[in-house]
């Protein structure tokens, strides 16, 4: 990757700041500081979790624009949110990779880095290793602890409905940001989708599942991810969605499939592929497993749906 440059793109009714690499670039979602965050003081910092590059302590939301060739495009786009438990965002084999493939596919995407819980130097330990991916919650140092689960068991560790609501204000702004300047970008405002990666499922979820149905997404693809808690009800006039996770997830497996039964429960049918094995949050890694290729089953799927093919100008 070339080293990053700078350069003011202008102002347009929000602040937007422009990081000139690879062909991308990135700009805050809201016209200051992110409602809710006034008084946050920690400072956003950039580590690893094992072998997994990580953003922590997220106070300025932005998403990192990728635009296809224009001779590929399509005119759809993806926003995608990482996974990390609302405590750091698994920024590369859950954003931009992810990012990278669907601008090869002609699909524009869009990395959403949302707001997370404030983690002090050295407060994430690795934990749940067997699971497929480290995770963590503050302080779980030996524990082994994997902090969805314990939400999901109502454990007073990290409730997930209060950690993900800055993330799910997060997911709404960015797909007004994206319809905002879907002419810009050479993407129809009705063929814009979101995709989140286990905690970032959750912020995919939060904006599907919105009262007002023109706010939602035209297609959402919450990945061994979705509402971690409380089901909340689900609404009438969905897009399409697509359901992926493995069978050996013990993490959030059973949340994920309460989740598809309370669609089907509705009166919906989403797309469902669960793989035999992976655990969780296999994200872009190749493990030599089926869901090394879940993004292949994802663009199929969008093939089927009508979103590759090019909008008729």
């Amino acid at each position: 990757m070339r080293r990053s440059t700078f350069c003011i793109a202008g102002t347009l009714g929000f602040i937007l700041l422009a990081a000139c690499f690879a062909g991308a670039q990135t700009l805050n979602i809201w016209p200051g500081i992110a409602p809710g965050s006034e008084s946050w003081t920690q400072q956003e910092r950039v580590d690893k979790l094992g072998s997994i590059n990580i953003v922590a302590n997220v106070v300025t939301p932005t998403l990192t624009v990728y635009l296809p060739e224009k001779s590929k495009a399509t005119g759809t786009g993806v926003i995608i949110a990482p996974g990390g438990a609302f405590m750091f965002l698994s920024i590369d084999m859950e954003g931009h990779d992810v990012a990278r493939w669907l601008q090869d596919k002609g699909i524009a995407a869009f990395v959403l880095k949302y707001r997370v819980r404030e983690t002090p130097p050295g407060g994430i330990r690795i934990g749940a290793p067997a699971s497929g991916r480290a995770t963590a919650e503050p302080g779980a140092a030996g524990r082994g602890v994997a902090a969805p689960a314990a939400a999901g068991r109502g454990a007073s560790s990290l409730n997930m409905e209060e950690s993900g609501k800055f993330g799910i204000a997060d997911g709404i702004q960015a797909l007004k940001v994206v319809r905002r300047h879907a002419a810009e970008w050479g993407i129809s405002p009705n063929r814009v989708g979101f995709m989140g990666f286990s905690a970032g499922a959750m912020v995919t979820t939060g904006t599907l599942l919105q009262e007002d149905a023109a706010a939602r997404p035209n297609f959402a693809a919450p990945i061994y991810g979705g509402p971690f808690g409380t089901m909340p009800p689900i609404p009438a006039n969905l897009p399409p969605v697509f359901l992926a996770w493995a069978q050996d997830d013990t993490l959030v497996g059973p949340m994920v499939v309460k989740f598809y039964d309370a669609l089907r429960a509705a009166g919906y049918k989403p797309e469902v592929h669960i793989f035999s094995a992976g655990g969780h949050g296999f994200g872009m890694q190749k493990k030599g497993t089926s869901s090394d290729h879940w993004i292949d089953a994802f663009y199929y799927w969008m093939e089927a749906q009508g979103f590759t093919r090019p909008v008729t100008r």
